[in-house]
């Protein structure tokens, strides 16, 4: 009797489950599929690199001459142009060495006349027989020493001026001065002490590496525009995009490609020079660049 009533009850399951199957298929709605025409134009494949900034010019300021820092002239991180006063030390000393120098030179030129008066009486004297002949060498020696001592006095009297001029020290380039190393009153020994730092900030450049395979499709797209890839950089536009997303990218175009592949990375480092005449751009800031990787050819296009 159990298994009488089972198997009607089963039976009517299948029954239901067919019935409510194609209302569950009309409920459900078709996928939209969309359709796009493709287009054949002119493109250029570009290829994308990390690189960073780094100043086309950098220098290290130092003094030439030694003594004591007596003042500074500007401010930390200012604008500078090529001239400006930056550094001056303590001047005392030196103009003292010129005033010594000028003496010695004035000593040396009185001696000079004195020595050419000598020689011209005795040569005139020795023409007549009334002196000898060795006496005339004597005052010709004489009259020489006096010639090399005024050049040595003279040029002692440059040097002088020289250190003099300078212990006023200049910026030898127009950038962004760093902070001052050093305050008045300190010691600053010749040609050591880094007193400071100046970048220039327009143009800048930007160094990134290229690995070999795209290296060698690079030197071939170069060969087709009839240059080598040295010779060809500057002809290569690239964009520059920054971490800060309101910047647009940046143009610029390659100027540098080293002369050979480094042996331990396999890579080659490329320079790429960029406008800043508004100095968003600092040397040692991160940037991705996107360099052309083909010359133009024909290809098919779709909506992505």
């Amino acid at each position: 009797m159990l298994r009488k009533w089972r198997l009607p009850a089963i039976a009517g399951v299948f029954v239901s489950l067919l019935v409510s199957a194609p209302a569950v298929a009309q409920d459900a709605q078709m996928p939209t599929v969309t359709v796009a025409k493709p287009v054949v134009r002119d493109v250029i494949d570009a290829d994308e690199f990390i690189g960073r900034f780094e100043a086309v010019d950098e220098v290290s300021i130092r003094a030439r001459v030694g003594g004591y820092l007596d003042q500074v002239f500007f401010t930390d991180g200012a604008m500078v142009k090529k001239g400006d006063k930056l550094f001056v030390i303590d001047q005392r000393p030196f103009r003292t060495a010129l005033s010594q120098a000028e003496a010695s030179l004035e000593a040396a030129r009185s001696t000079l006349v004195f020595a050419e008066t000598t020689f011209k009486r005795t040569e005139s004297l020795a023409g007549t027989g009334t002196l000898s002949v060795s006496r005339l060498d004597d005052d010709r020696r004489a009259l020489l020493s006096a010639q090399a001592n005024v050049r040595g006095a003279d040029a002692a009297v440059e040097r002088a001026r020289l250190d003099l001029d300078y212990t006023t020290i200049t910026a030898p380039l127009s950038g962004r001065v760093d902070r001052r190393l050093i305050s008045p009153g300190n010691l600053v020994q010749a040609d050591q002490t880094v007193l400071t730092t100046i970048v220039s900030l327009d143009p800048i450049d930007f160094y990134f590496d290229v690995d070999e395979r795209r290296l060698l499709s690079y030197a071939r797209t170069a060969r087709e525009r009839g240059s080598a890839l040295q010779e060809g950089a500057g002809s290569i536009p690239v964009l520059v995009t920054i971490a800060d997303a309101n910047e647009p990218p940046f143009e610029g175009k390659l100027d540098f490609a080293e002369n050979r592949v480094d042996n331990e990375t396999g890579t080659m480092r490329v320079r790429a020079r960029f406008a800043n005449p508004k100095f968003v751009l600092q040397p040692g800031l991160f940037g991705r660049v996107e360099v052309e990787g083909s010359n133009t050819y024909r290809a098919v296009l779709v909506p992505d």
